[in-house]
Parts: C-alpha cells; structure tokens; sequence
C-alpha cells in the first residue's frame, strides 16, 4: 500500500481514484465492508482504491477535552488498511485551518486533486467547517463536480450498531469478547517494553510490562491473551491495573507468558498483546499468597479456554 502523508504527496499523474474519507478507527467490520465494495469498484474502472484519513483525530484539535482514546493508533491503522488490500492511504494533516474548509472546497479537492470518480462513505458522514456537509449535499456536489458517491447504511451484529464509539464503550468495559466481534478481530494494544517494579519476578511469576501507553486500554482486571513478542507469538494472562495487592498505585500493564522460555526483548521491537476474554475484575488480596493461588486459578483458565480455541481454529482451518 501507497502512503501519502501530506495531499501534496500524491503525484499529479496519480490516476482515477475511488475513495473513502474518515477516521477509520478500528478498522472494524463496517469500515471493511465499504472498503471491499470501494476496491471491487475500483478494480472496475480501472482506478485505484484510496483511503483519505486524518491525523490527529479531528476531536482532538476541535474538542481536546471529549477526544477519544484511539482503538488504533496511526500506525496501527495503517497496517489494518494495507491488510484490507487498500491500494493507497492520504493522511490528511488535521489542523484548525483545515477544519475551517468549506463542505464544497473539500468535495472539489477529492475531484481536482485527486481524481475522484467515485467516493464510498457511511450515512453519517460529515465534513467541512462545522460539519456542515453531510452525504446528501455530497451527492449534490459530485453530480456537479464529476463524481459517484455511494452511501452505506448502518451495519448492525445482533441488534447492535457497528461503530468506533460502541466498540470503545466495551473495551472500557472490558468486554473485549464483544469488541471483538463488532471489530472482526481481537482488540489488540502495541508498545515497547518497560521496566516494572519487580513484583512479579520477586513474588508471583514473571511478566512483561508494557512502557507507558495512552491509547485505549480495557478495564483494570485480568485477561485471556495472546502476546507477540521478539518475534514469537505466546498464550498469556495478562493484568491491568495498578496491581493493589501490592500498595502500588500507578497504572501498569503486564503479561505473563505461560509457555514462557527466555526471549531478548527490546525497546526498539513492540510487544503486541491481543484480548481474547476477561477472567475477573483486579481487585486487592489479602497476602501475595492468596494473589499466587489466585494466578494459578487464572492461569488453569486461560490454559483450557486457549486449548479450546485452538482446537476450534484448527477445525476452521480444515473446513476451509
């Protein structure tokens, strides 16, 4: 996949485009859903599928205090759009001047700058200053201007809206089993390794601590994972929280490995976790002793639920 990170970036020979412009956060299954019918599109008219999307969050210049925490950061983002077949990705630099844009001035820079035919995007799609335009006025637009635009409604699994916000609503929750099935995917977090304050090596069982991470994170509790890293992919419990057992009150995040074998860590490679389930909430033990019996409890947990998953993937595996 092509990546333009400024317009000016993408060549004035560049060709016909069909395109999506939005956040795309998660990448989730109603975003996948207008990205496959936006490239079937485009393998039709002989252009190129284009994904416009903005960094920062827009929220986060118009309205710092409400911006949300990102399912995928931009990195993130981008390697879930490339695996989506996408053939290029325009990062729009979001600033407060560009916000002040005209509805009708965006709609002629996707015509004029970059070749739009045809531009795919969900109902509530709004752009311009003050999120002025909206999918009808865009229509109006691209019959003016030269361009198709197709509107998608609403993708619902089980009664519930697929969205960003909603899978946000349960990883907050920690219901990271649902997010995972609006999103496609386990929810999965990335950051290097960081220092932690010993407890698990000293007195429960040694872990890996992510460095500080400012993007979504699940609830505080411990979980069901898988974790990638130095190269290999390992089953894992995994705790969030502020480990109170142990007096600590900063927040952590750290993973046990359960077929653990010395690995070289380091700060340059992410350590990538992947949320499969919730055990139970983090809560305080009354002796590092009953949190030991404790993590053996979870541990025999994530070993017979990862067993079974297994056992399912590889049934799927043959089926296909």
């Amino acid at each position: 996949m092509l990546t333009f990170r400024h317009i000016e970036e993408v060549p004035a020979d560049f060709g016909k485009t069909v395109l999506s412009a939005g956040n795309f956060d998660g990448v989730h299954r109603a975003h996948q859903h207008v990205l496959n019918e936006m490239m079937q599109s485009a393998r039709k008219l002989h252009a190129k599928s284009l994904v416009v999307t903005f960094e920062p969050h827009p929220v986060r210049i118009l309205r710092p205090d409400v911006a949300p925490k990102l399912i995928s950061p931009l990195e993130s983002k981008l390697e879930l759009l490339s695996q989506a077949g996408i053939d290029a990705a325009l990062i729009i630099p979001f600033t407060r001047d560009f916000s002040m844009m005209p509805p009708r001035e965006f709609a002629g820079l996707l015509k004029t700058r970059l070749g739009t035919v045809e531009v795919h995007e969900g109902a509530n799609f709004h752009f311009g200053h003050r999120a002025e335009g909206n999918v009808s006025r865009l229509q109006e637009m691209g019959r003016e201007l030269g361009f198709e635009v197709k509107i998608y409604p609403e993708v619902r699994s089980h009664g519930e809206i697929i969205s960003s916000s909603r899978i946000r609503e349960l990883i907050l929750q920690g219901k990271v089993n649902r997010g995972r099935s609006l999103l496609g995917r386990a929810f999965r977090i990335a950051a290097p390794p960081g220092r932690g304050r010993g407890y698990g090596h000293k007195y429960t069982v040694p872990t890996i601590n992510l460095a500080h991470y400012d993007e979504l994170a699940p609830a505080d509790g411990v979980y069901i994972t898988r974790t990638l890293a130095a190269g290999e992919c390992f089953d894992s419990v995994t705790n969030i929280g502020t480990r109170p057992t142990f007096g600590a009150e900063s927040f952590a995040i750290e993973t046990h490995l359960l077929n653990f074998h010395p690995i070289e860590l380091s700060p340059e490679s992410p350590v990538e976790i992947c949320f499969l389930q919730r055990l139970r909430p983090e809560i305080k033990f009354p002796s590092v002793e009953a949190l030991r019996e404790q993590i053996a409890c979870d541990v025999h947990r994530a070993r017979r639920y990862l067993r079974l998953a297994r056992r399912l993937e590889d049934a799927a595996t043959i089926a296909r």
